[in-house]
């Protein structure tokens, strides 16, 4: 089997789903060859009584020695844990070299590893000088600690300075960009519903971005809507409500109809197999609902449904 498209998304795993719940996703996506596994080390304060996050990651831990070998790779984040309870998005940890350090020791025991392959710098920190963040995070690389660093919920403009401050510097460089993405869009100007940071969406210039340096891989959360393509009990918020989500709508059914796939399947294909191809960070409660991910994010669309897709 061809490994899946996707990263399973963790974000939920030891609060909103139970452990056992959680090990039987993790299973199955180990046999269907999934091998991204993403979480953060502020998953899920919200969800948690203690107002803090590190529950998904204490939970990946705990599978993870209850499966010694598993071929996964895992990819983890710093600069959004709250300080304290009731602080997010006021007061974070940051993105300070002591903190970062600090976190990153927390992660790897969490999860009880030497090392991760991905290691976001998870919200912008604009305390922080970029040739100190560069430094940070490439002596985390140089330390053996994290494979490859990333850039999550910045500017694109920014993600451009610290690439090129990290090349002039000679610090390893960040191969990785994470935003908030899907085929439809908000109308401009509007508020996003559960979207409280205003950097984390996908500009076009970020696309851009990512189109012009192949080398980056461009990861993207929130791709279903929180399954609003397929559930009829989550209707779209009233930001996506205008004449350009009903002509996207109906391109996508007749593209899910044809193919005998749900839209939201349809969805991550359109991810997976446009230019750039981005990798849709999906979250899932059972195991159905990984299969179907699965199964769409592995699917290949032919340049005509893209052309159809992407013109609607």
């Amino acid at each position: 089997m061809n490994t899946p498209q996707l990263a399973l998304g963790t974000m939920y795993f030891g609060t909103r789903v139970d452990e056992r719940t959680a090990f039987a996703i993790l299973d199955r996506y180990a046999e269907l060859g999934g091998t991204l596994i993403d979480t953060s080390d502020n998953y899920s304060f919200w969800t948690s009584d203690t107002g803090f996050g590190g529950q998904s990651e204490a939970l990946l831990g705990r599978w993870l020695k209850s499966n010694p070998g598993v071929p996964v790779r895992l990819s983890t984040k710093v600069g959004a844990q709250p300080t304290r309870v009731g602080g997010f998005p006021d007061h974070l940890e940051g993105l300070r070299g002591d903190v970062v350090r600090a976190a990153m020791a927390t992660s790897l025991e969490r999860l009880g590893v030497d090392g991760v392959d991905l290691y976001w710098a998870h919200v912008e920190d604009p305390t922080v000088p970029v040739d100190e963040l560069v430094e940070t995070f490439g002596g985390l690389v140089r330390d053996g600690l994290t494979a490859r660093w990333g850039v999550s919920n910045h500017p694109s403009w920014l993600l451009e300075r610290i690439r090129a401050t990290a090349e002039h510097a000679g610090h390893p460089q960040p191969t990785a960009y994470q935003q908030r993405y899907s085929y439809l869009q908000p109308a401009g100007g509007m508020a996003v519903e559960g979207q409280p940071i205003p950097l984390g969406m996908l500009a076009p210039d970020g696309l851009d971005f990512l189109r012009r340096n192949p080398s980056f891989d461009g990861w993207v959360y929130t791709a279903t809507l929180q399954g609003r393509y397929d559930r009829t009990d989550r209707p779209l918020d009233l930001e996506y409500r205008h004449p350009g989500t009903e002509r996207r709508l109906t391109a996508l059914t007749r593209i899910a109809t044809a193919r005998e796939l749900q839209p939201g399947q349809v969805v991550l294909a359109w991810l997976t197999s446009g230019t750039p191809a981005l990798t849709p960070i999906v979250g899932v409660s059972t195991v159905n609902q990984l299969e179907q991910a699965v199964e769409g994010a592995s699917t290949t669309l032919t340049n005509d449904e893209l052309t159809a897709l992407d013109d609607a």
